[in-house]
Parts: C-alpha cells; structure tokens; sequence
C-alpha cells in the first residue's frame, strides 16, 4: 500500500506544493527578486533536476534571486507551458522542447532529432559553440515568441522501452500501439506502428489497461519510479528514435531582459553548469537503477538489435527529409547540425579508444 501511495504522489506530483509555491510573493522577504518556474515533472528525478538548477540559481545570487520550482500541472497543464511564459502567466519553465513541437517541427530538432551519429553532447555542443542557439532564437522570433531559452543536461540516449516480448526484428513491431514524442512520433509511424502522445505520469496506466501495448518515457530511473517493471518484463536500451535530446529551461523574455546584468549572468551560468551535475548524477542513478530492474524486479534487459536500429535510420532520412522539402527552416537547422556532427564526429571517432574493449577486458 505504502508504494502504491508514493506512487501515486510521484504521478500527480504535489498539488499542496504548488498551491503554496503560488502564495509567495514575487519579491521575498528580503527583497529580493522571486521567479516562478513550472517544471513538467511531478516528481521523480527530473524535478530533482529541475531543483537543482533552480538551487544553483539562489546559492549563486546569495539570495537576490530566487527561482521557485512548481511542480506538473501546478498552474498550467504541460502542454500550455511555453504559451503561459509567453504570456507572462509564468516567469519560467521546465521541460524538453518536443513538448511544444506542434508549433513548428523544427523544435524537435532541438532534442529529438535525427541522429547524426552523435550524443546529447555533441548536440548541446552544436547549440552553445556551433550555432544552435542562434538559429533557436531566429525560430522564437519567427513564432512571435517573447521567450528566451536556455539547453543544458545531456541525456543518454533514451530506451526503445518496454515490450510484452523480446524484440528481435523491426517486424514484431509493426502495428503495435506505442507511446512516444516529438519527431520520434513520426519516425515510428514509419516504421509501421500507431503511435500515441503521452504524458509521463499516463503511460504505465495506459499499458496496464492495454490502451498501448509498448511505451518508452526516458531512462531506468524513471521508468522505475512509473512501475513499468510491474506491467512488462522485457527492457529494451539503446534506439536511435529519441538518441539525443536535453532539457530547455524558458525565460519570459520581458522578465529575463528586466533582470540586472549579474542575474542574466547567473542563470546562464547556472544552466552551463547542469550539464556536468546532470550528466554525473543521472548517469550514475540510472546504472543503480537499471541493476535494481532486473535482479529486484525481474526485467529481462536486452540490446535494440543493429537490425531495428538501421531500420530507423532509414526511417528517419525518410521523415526529415520530407518536413525538410516542405520547410526550408527546418533544413537550414538539419544542415546546420550535420555539418557539425562531420566535423566534430570525425574528429571523436576517429581519436576515443574502443571503451567497450576496455570494460570488457576488466568485467567480462
């Protein structure tokens, strides 16, 4: 009953949290500046990571600025998040930009796009040193956007996720009813499933009722707390339909632009520096975690065969390339990345050791 109920609370996230975080004044006892963050995660450790940016924020600024973390649905749902900074409802948010996708398909290339043969690494090394965010700002000024946004967290590359049965072939997939986001959605639907758009906290439900009969949301560590274990056995890592994403952190730019030069520095700052802590302690937790599924919970863990996953390939040059033929935005942001990955991917696979000769000298 007890892991029912924290279940629960992890799903729903905490009403009372947000409910409170809303009675704070915007400007805190001493006088500081208060700025409200909506995060699209109710619990977990996404919104742990969502705090801890916020945290670094608050040490950084000795308490003049402060960032509060509400948490899902506190007081817009997640699908309404960019429009209510937009509108100043709220002065920031939390999440990954395949949330908001439906206003322009190129947003999904800022986390679920093609892979071009890197990691979220790389793929934040595109947005912050070879032109990413430029062309993220050129798009917010295209959509009429007053919002300003910052990428940090390099995810790893996210599970194909939960079957009913070991998939061995790109066939066992077809017609199966599948949850996923963004870009990823279509790539899929290509591949020959029906796709069905998720929240996090609706997925393991969904699958237990047969609504769907597969899912993916992110890592070991999430998929734990959703208690996927409980409605499959069979865990598939390693895909290339969501292989890089990171989260966007969003500013209402007026509110941004208002702050003093300093803040503007310490938020920027702030979410350089969760690339590191995310990386470190995520990657870490999601190891834990993936040990406790399969000797706590009994999860058969496989490898994505090579063959499912060059079927995605191709199924990726087919959907990119025709959004591309119809919006020339979304290519110049396609050319834009691939002409980084050649550079930057040549360079790293041509010089990093093969560290999988090395782990399986020592483990076996």
């Amino acid at each position: 009953m007890t892991n029912t109920l924290n279940r629960r609370k992890f799903l729903r996230g905490s009403a009372v949290a947000g409910a409170a975080a809303l009675a704070t004044p915007a400007v805190a006892a001493n006088h500081g500046t208060t700025l409200k963050m909506q995060a699209a995660w109710g619990g977990g450790i996404f919104l742990e990571n969502a705090q801890s940016f916020a945290s670094r924020v608050n040490e950084m600024s000795g308490g003049s600025l402060t960032i509060e973390v509400l948490s899902v649905d506190s007081v817009v749902k997640t699908s309404q998040m960019q429009d209510a900074v937009h509108r100043g409802v709220l002065d920031a948010a939390h999440y990954v930009s395949a949330y908001w996708y439906g206003k322009s398909k190129a947003a999904s290339l800022f986390g679920t796009g093609p892979c071009f043969g890197w990691s979220s690494q790389e793929m934040l090394g595109w947005i912050h040193a070879g032109g990413g965010q430029e062309l993220f700002d050129e798009l917010m000024d295209s959509l009429r956007l007053n919002v300003v946004s910052f990428f940090n967290s390099p995810m790893p590359a996210q599970p194909l996720g939960w079957f009913q049965e070991e998939i061995k072939d790109a066939s066992q997939m077809n017609g199966l009813k599948y949850r996923t986001v963004g870009l990823a959605a279509d790539v899929l639907l290509e591949m020959g499933m029906s796709v069905v758009q998720l929240p996090g906290g609706e997925i393991q439900p969904a699958m237990k009722s047969g609504l769907i009969d597969a899912a993916e949301f992110n890592n070991p560590t999430s998929d734990r707390d959703f208690g996927m274990q409980d409605v499959s056995k069979h865990y598939h890592l390693a895909s290339y339909h969501q292989s890089q994403e990171c989260f966007e952190v969003t500013f209402n730019k007026d509110k941004f632009n208002g702050l003093s030069p300093e803040h503007q520095a310490i938020i920027r700052n702030a979410s350089m520096a969760e690339n590191s802590g995310f990386y470190w302690g995520n990657t870490k937790r999601y190891s834990d975690d993936l040990i406790k599924l399969q000797e706590q919970d009994g999860v058969n863990v496989y490898r994505t065969p090579d063959s499912v996953m060059a079927a995605q390939l191709e199924a990726w040059d087919k959907v990119a390339n025709r959004i591309a033929d119809d919006d020339p935005f979304f290519a110049k942001v396609m050319e834009s990345q691939k002409a980084y990955a050649k550079d930057v991917m040549n360079y790293l696979n041509m010089n990093q050791p093969d560290y999988k000769l090395a782990y399986n000298h020592y483990f076996g």
